[in-house]
């Protein structure tokens, strides 16, 4: 790759592989990777360990100051991983408390408009990968290079079972099938940053193809823009 930067939107639907694309992508192309949607569910772990009332505006908005999410990359690890107030919160924001959780959280215009701000400062000097939800919509809608990851839902429920595996935590595969579900409706139709694809994005369906053909896909995508 050459000198110049890009940013690469990446949206899609929930247990797609976009993490584990993008995380790979961005270490191969050696720029800094920016999960929006662990933002999101950062915010959603801050307002459950404080018992915030959420539904409570003015209080909520006055907290938001309190909330500071970095993604630094760690010496045990070799890709960023997401920091609320200066601690790692990487496993705890996979918990089934936040999943449930954050759909509601992610639509309240206020924080969106909060955490926009910080993915959009966090974006200036490019040479990114984020991904999302509305990433290439609202985001980055002048991003170089759009994607659009979808999958078969019985595959992302699988792969969404393996991830609460990981960390110890027993949910059945129709639980968590029926939790993606419900997801993908509210995050397509909130009022507030619907996910969509945009005209320009191109999409990327990853039932069936392997880790390491998804980011050879958007890599030549990029050279293109690049060179």
């Amino acid at each position: 790759m050459k000198n110049k930067k890009i940013i690469i939107a990446i949206d899609g639907l929930s247990g797609c592989g976009k993490s584990s694309t993008a995380k790979l992508l961005a270490k191969e192309m050696n720029y800094k990777y920016l999960d929006s949607g662990a933002m999101y569910r950062a915010a959603t772990l801050y307002i459950i360990e404080n018992s915030i009332d959420y539904k409570n505006l003015k209080k909520l908005k006055n907290i938001l100051d309190e909330i500071r999410l970095e993604f630094i990359k760690e010496n045990t690890s070799d890709s960023y991983q997401i920091f609320l107030n200066n601690k790692n919160v990487e496993k705890k924001i996979r918990s089934k408390k936040v999943s449930e959780l954050v759909s509601e959280i992610s639509k309240i215009s206020i924080i969106r408009k909060k955490l926009v701000k910080m993915q959009r400062t966090i974006g200036d000097n490019k040479g990114i990968v984020m991904e999302g939800r509305d990433i290439a919509t609202v985001v980055f809608p002048d991003a170089e290079l759009k994607i659009f990851m979808q999958a078969d839902i019985n595959v992302r429920a699988k792969r969404r079972l393996k991830e609460f595996e990981k960390i110890g935590k027993k949910i059945s595969l129709k639980e968590v099938k029926l939790n993606l579900l419900e997801r993908d409706n509210k995050d397509s139709s909130r009022k507030d940053s619907p996910l969509k694809i945009t005209s320009d994005s191109l999409i990327l369906d990853t039932t069936s193809i392997s880790l390491k053909d998804q980011i050879e896909f958007i890599k030549k995508e990029a050279k293109k823009i690049i060179n």
